[in-house]
C-alpha cells in the first residue's frame, strides 16, 4: 500500500467516476446505474436517489476530469475549491469496522459533496507526497479514460476498459503481418 488505507480507494473511485463519461459512452444514464456505481466502490451514507443528485454527480465528474490534465498548481486550486465549497472540516472517525480515517464532511452530507471531498482529500495526499504523476490518461489512442497508477514501478499505461488487451492484439497482428511480408 502506497498511501493511507482510505486514500487508494478514494483515488480509484474518483478515476472510475471520471470514466463513467467519455469516449466509452455514458455509464451513469440513470439513478440505478449510480446505485450500482456506489455499491461497486463501497459508498455508504446518505443517497437520495434523485435525478438532481445524479446531475450533481455528473457535474463533479467534469471537475475531476480536469485534474488529470492539470499541473500541480491547478490541482491544488481545484482541491482547495472542492474542500472550500463543501465547508470541509477534517476529523478522525471510525465506522463500519474500518480503522480511524479522515472524514471532512458528515456522513449525511449530500452524496456529491461527500464524493467531491473524498476525492479532494485523496488528491491532497498525492500533492503532499509529490505523487501527481500517478494520475494518467490511458495510452490507447482511441481512449480518453483516466487511471491512477498504484503500481510499485509506476508502469501502468492503460485503463480498465480493455485497452491494454486491444493494444497487445494490435501489436501482435502487426508483428504477424511483418513476419509474413
Amino acid at each position: 500500500m502506497l498511501f493511507a488505507h482510505d486514500t487508494e480507494p478514494a483515488l480509484i473511485a474518483a478515476a472510475a467516476l471520471v470514466n463513467t463519461g467519455g469516449s466509452h459512452g455514458e455509464a451513469l444514464p440513470d439513478v440505478a446505474a449510480l446505485d450500482a456505481f456506489l455499491a461497486t466502490h463501497g459508498w455508504t451514507g446518505r443517497h437520495e436517489r434523485t435525478e438532481a443528485e445524479l446531475r450533481a454527480v455528473r457535474d463533479l465528474r467534469l471537475r475531476l476530469r480536469r485534474i488529470w490534465y492539470a499541473d500541480t498548481d491547478e490541482v491544488v486550486t481545484t482541491v482547495n475549491a472542492l474542500l472550500r465549497d463543501a465547508g470541509a472540516l477534517p476529523q478522525l472517525i471510525r465506522h463500519d469496522d474500518e480503522p480511524y480515517h479522515l472524514h471532512a464532511v458528515p456522513r449525511d452530507a449530500p452524496l456529491p459533496t461527500r464524493m467531491a471531498v473524498e476525492a479532494a482529500m485523496a488528491l491532497a495526499d498525492l500533492v503532499r507526497g509529490d505523487e501527481l504523476s500517478r494520475l494518467r490518461v490511458c495510452d490507447h489512442p482511441d481512449c480518453d479514460n483516466v487511471l491512477v497508477d498504484l503500481s510499485k514501478n509506476r508502469s501502468r499505461r492503460y485503463c480498465d476498459a480493455g485497452c491494454g488487451n486491444r493494444a497487445a492484439v494490435t501489436a501482435y497482428r502487426a508483428r504477424r503481418a511483418a513476419a509474413r511480408s
